[in-house]
């Protein structure tokens, strides 16, 4: 029997209870195909600030570094917005990025036929769209130097931020894009803003270069503005799509309000070794409905699914959540975020029973 070491770090506000859902599929993956997890559940974010004064402690960080694969819930809410920024609940997020390495967010989105009334687009623009965002995440805008803010001698002020890739920055986001597109449709569109910034003049030379390595793959470019366009007029056309920082962030999630709640999207972001991979949902932690029972868990659940595909080679297993998911969505249960009239309302926990139901 396979061992696998994860750290389970719930968070806040709605995190506990997603978590919990997805915890119950785990182990119940775990009896089905003979894998023993060691779940190793800790406090991040506001919840360590409540414990221990920091939202990461150095134990935390050690056992996620000493783990498979990190599965995350969500961090921060307004009691602690109030704290200085390098003591809030984010900066657990981001320091647990940067000790491991992960470089690469990947964020699926994917329309549900029964839920295709959900979105606040037309059916036939957005019915069919299954597509993934490939997104650097440690490089550009966010953390690149110089940056900050300094008073000018006529008492204005200056504000900095330096978008900076390098050749080999850009060479292993590139290639984890061309891989997820290997395994999908072999189709992967690069968005840049090569035009005007040389950073991504850059970027696009370097992924045009690596498209050579894989000539299976269908290679295209576009501009970041173009692209968010192309999202809303014609989702379909897009498979993976692999990006920078800060275009990703933002493109990934217009890309997620395709399919009508931000509650049931997942993600992975992954480092350099199989061991370095951080699972979360994409929503945040909701504090305005913690604790009444109603979040939706399906992102958390299907993140779980995204570990196993990704951090363990178990891709019957992924594929045993993912279609367990969808039958319930089939059968007609909802959490409070995709209510429709004319299907039934569930509870977090109900809805965590549902999808157990159907992978028995």
């Amino acid at each position: 029997m396979e061992k696998f070491n994860i750290a389970v770090l719930p968070g806040d506000g709605i995190g506990p209870e997603i978590v919990a859902e997805a915890v119950r599929v785990l182990k119940a993956i775990g009896k089905k195909f003979k894998a023993d997890f060691i779940l190793k559940e800790a406090p991040v974010g506001g919840a360590s600030i409540d414990a221990h004064g920091v939202p990461l402690t150095d134990e935390v960080l050690k056992l996620a570094l000493g783990s498979d694969a990190v599965l995350l819930g969500a961090v921060g809410g307004p009691k602690w917005e109030g704290l200085d920024y390098s003591i809030r609940p984010e900066r657990a997020l981001l320091a647990l990025r940067k000790e491991l390495g992960l470089f690469a967010n990947l964020r699926p989105a994917r329309i549900y036929k029964v839920l295709i009334d959900a979105s606040t687009l037309k059916p036939e623009v957005i019915e069919g769209v299954d597509l993934m965002v490939v997104r650097e995440l440690t490089g550009g805008l966010y953390f690149g130097t110089p940056k900050g803010v300094e008073k000018l001698p006529d008492g204005t002020e200056r504000g900095v931020n330096t978008m900076v890739y390098t050749t080999p920055e850009i060479e292993r986001i590139a290639k984890v894009g061309f891989e997820v597109a290997r395994k999908r449709r072999k189709k992967l569109l690069s968005v840049d803003k090569a035009n005007v910034l040389e950073t991504t003049e850059l970027w696009r030379k370097v992924v045009t270069r690596m498209g050579k390595d894989y000539p299976d793959v269908e290679l295209s470019h576009m501009y970041v503005d173009n692209c968010s366009m192309q999202l809303i007029r014609n989702p379909k056309q897009f498979d993976v799509i692999v990006t920078e920082n800060t275009f990703g962030d933002i493109l990934s999630d217009e890309a997620s309000m395709l399919t009508g709640s931000i509650g049931m999207l997942p993600s992975a972001s992954l480092g350099s070794t199989k061991n370095r991979a951080m699972y979360e949902p994409i929503h945040g932690s909701a504090p305005d409905i913690a604790g009444k029972g109603i979040a939706n868990p399906i992102a958390t659940i299907l993140s779980v699914a995204m570990m196993l595909n990704y951090s363990f080679d178990m891709t019957e297993a992924a594929s045993l959540i993912e279609k367990a998911v969808e039958s319930v969505l089939d059968k007609g249960l909802r959490t409070a975020d995709i209510y429709q009239p004319g299907t039934k309302k569930v509870t977090c926990r109900e809805m965590g029973e549902a999808i157990l139901g159907e992978m028995k």
